[in-house]
C-alpha cells in the first residue's frame, strides 16, 4: 500500500528530507498511506518517520523529519491513482442520473459516492459503500464535517429508497460521528407519498437528536425528467404540496430556534418558487449552511446585489452605458426572482427580458436554471430582438464553455447572432454585467 507521489515543493521539509518526485509514500509514523486524506492527517504532526520507496516498490528508506505543527510537509501525491473516486453501489428510486437521456458525455453518468470528496469538496454521501474498517478510518482520520444523504431515518423506507439491503444503519453511524466529536450535515430528497409526512416527522426529529453534532437539514423536492421508463412510478410537487411543506418545517424552525439557537432545517429555494411564497429573509438563513443544495441561493443573490450596488457605486451611479435590450435566459422557477432584481438594479436605458426557458431537454418539470441546455436556448430565443445576451454559469460545466448537452457557448453565439456575456453566479457579477463593467475575474 503506497502512493505515487506527483511533484515535491521545493525548500518543503520534504525536500530537505531528500523525498523526490516520482517515488512512492509508503507510510507515515507507523501507518500506511493510501491517499489525501491520510497524507494531511498524519503529515500534520511535528515529528513524523516517513517510509518512501522507489517507484515500483524498490529500495525502501526511512526517514525522520521535523517541522512545525500543521506546516505543509510538501507532497504532491498523484491523484489519479489515490484519489480515484468510489462508484454508489445505490439503485435510488429517484436518482437523477438514470434519468438522462442517451448520447450524452460518458462522465455524465458515472455516480460517485466517496466520503472522502465529501470531506474535501462538499459532495453528499450515502456511506452503504463504507464497510466497517473504512468507517474506522473515517473515525480515526476525524473526517468533519460530512455531508450525508439521508432521505429517510427509517430503515426499512431507507432500504427501499436507495434499493440497498445495507442502507439502514444510518442513524447508528451518525451516532458514531457524534460520539467521537465529529460534524456532518444532511439532505433529504423529499419523494411525496414515500418519504413525507410521517416518514419525514421521524426523519428531522432522529437528526435534530443528535445536534450539535447534526449541523444542519436540507430538505429538496425530488427531480423528475421525461426520461423515466422503467423507472419507479413517483410523482412530483405542486403548488399546494409545497405550500404545505414549507408550512410543515416552519413549525420545527420555530420549536429549534427556541431549543438550540438555530433553525436546523431548511426547505430549498425551490418549494418557495413552486408555490409562489416570499422567500425567507436573509437572517432566516443564518450562515447559509446549504447553500450549495439550493437553500437561500436566491436570497443569497438579492443580499449579494446589495452589498454590491453599494460598494461598485459609493462614489456615485457611473454614466448610463446607453439604450440596449438585453436578454436574460433563466428556469422557469425562477424567472419572477431575477426578473424583480434586474429591474431593481438596471441602468435606466437598458431594456431587460428574463425570459423563462422551457426544458424540453429533461422535460417541462425541470425548472431550475443550471439544467438548461444549450439546443433549449436557442430554440427559446432565436427570433427575440436584442442587443446582447446574458448566461449564468451555472448552465456550463465548470470551468469549460459546455452546456449539458455538449452545445458550446460559441455555437450558441453564432446561432442566435448576438454577443454572449457569461456571468458568475453571485450579486457583484451580475451588477457589473448590467452596467457594462468589467468583471474581477476579467
Amino acid at each position: 500500500m503506497s502512493v505515487r507521489i506527483f511533484a515535491v515543493t521545493e525548500g518543503s521539509p520534504a525536500w530537505k528530507a531528500g523525498i523526490r518526485a516520482g517515488e512512492r509514500i509508503v507510510s507515515i509514523n507507523g501507518e500506511p498511506v493510501t491517499d489525501e486524506i491520510d497524507y494531511q492527517s498524519l503529515s500534520a504532526a511535528e515529528k513524523l518517520k516517513i517510509l518512501v520507496s522507489g517507484e515500483n516498490g524498490q529500495d525502501p528508506r526511512s526517514l525522520a523529519v521535523r517541522k512545525d505543527e500543521w506546516e505543509p510537509l510538501g507532497l504532491c501525491l498523484d491523484e489519479t491513482e489515490a484519489m480515484k473516486p468510489r462508484h454508489c453501489r445505490n439503485r435510488c428510486l429517484f436518482c437523477f442520473v438514470d434519468q438522462l437521456p442517451r448520447g450524452m458525455r460518458d462522465t455524465l453518468y458515472v455516480k460517485d459516492d466517496d466520503w472522502r470528496l465529501s470531506l474535501m469538496m462538499g459532495n453528499y454521501v450515502t456511506l452503504t459503500n463504507v464497510s466497517d474498517e473504512e468507517f474506522g478510518r473515517i473515525l480515526a482520520r476525524r473526517a468533519s464535517p460530512l455531508f450525508i444523504s439521508v432521505h429517510a431515518t427509517d430503515p426499512q423506507i431507507r432500504c427501499e429508497m436507495l434499493r440497498n439491503r445495507n442502507a439502514g444503519t444510518l442513524m447508528e453511524r451518525l451516532t458514531r460521528l457524534k460520539e467521537h466529536g465529529l460534524e456532518f450535515h444532511s439532505q433529504v430528497v423529499l419523494c411525496p407519498g414515500v418519504n413525507d409526512g410521517d416518514v419525514l416527522a421521524r426523519t428531522i426529529e432522529d437528526l435534530s437528536s443528535l445536534y450539535p453534532a447534526s449541523r444542519s437539514l436540507a430538505i429538496v423536492p425530488v427531480g423528475l425528467t421525461k426520461h423515466r421508463e422503467g423507472l419507479a412510478a413517483l410523482k412530483g410537487f405542486d403548488a399546494l404540496s409545497a405550500a404545505a411543506l414549507i408550512s410543515f418545517v416552519k413549525g420545527y424552525q420555530q420549536r429549534f430556534l427556541r431549543e438550540f439557537g438555530t433553525r436546523f432545517v431548511f426547505p430549498s429555494d425551490e418549494f418557495y418558487c413552486i408555490c409562489g411564497e416570499p422567500l425567507p429573509q436573509d437572517s432566516e438563513y443564518e450562515d447559509y449552511p446549504q447553500i450549495e443544495n439550493g437553500v437561500g441561493m436566491l436570497r443569497l443573490l438579492e443580499q449579494e446585489c446589495e452589498e454590491a450596488w453599494e460598494f461598485l457605486f459609493q462614489d456615485g451611479i457611473p454614466a448610463d452605458p446607453g439604450e440596449r435590450t438585453v436578454l436574460i435566459p433563466t428556469g422557469v422557477s425562477a424567472q419572477p426572482f431575477i426578473e424583480k432584481i434586474v429591474n431593481h438594479y438596471r441602468p435606466d436605458s437598458t431594456h431587460i427580458r428574463v425570459i423563462p426557458v422551457i426544458n424540453r431537454f429533461f422535460g417541462e418539470t425541470i425548472t431550475v436554471t443550471g439544467l438548461i441546455v444549450g439546443r433549449d436556448l436557442i430554440d427559446t430565443l432565436k427570433g427575440i430582438p436584442c442587443d446582447s445576451i446574458m448566461l449564468c454559469d451555472t448552465m456550463l460545466r465548470d470551468q469549460t464553455d459546455r452546456f449539458l448537452d455538449d452545445t458550446t457557448v460559441e455555437e450558441v453565439r453564432q446561432a442566435l447572432g448576438r454577443p454572449v456575456r457569461i456571468v458568475r453566479n453571485n450579486g457583484e457579477s451580475l451588477i457589473r454585467a448590467l452596467w457594462e463593467m468589467e468583471d474581477t475575474d476579467g
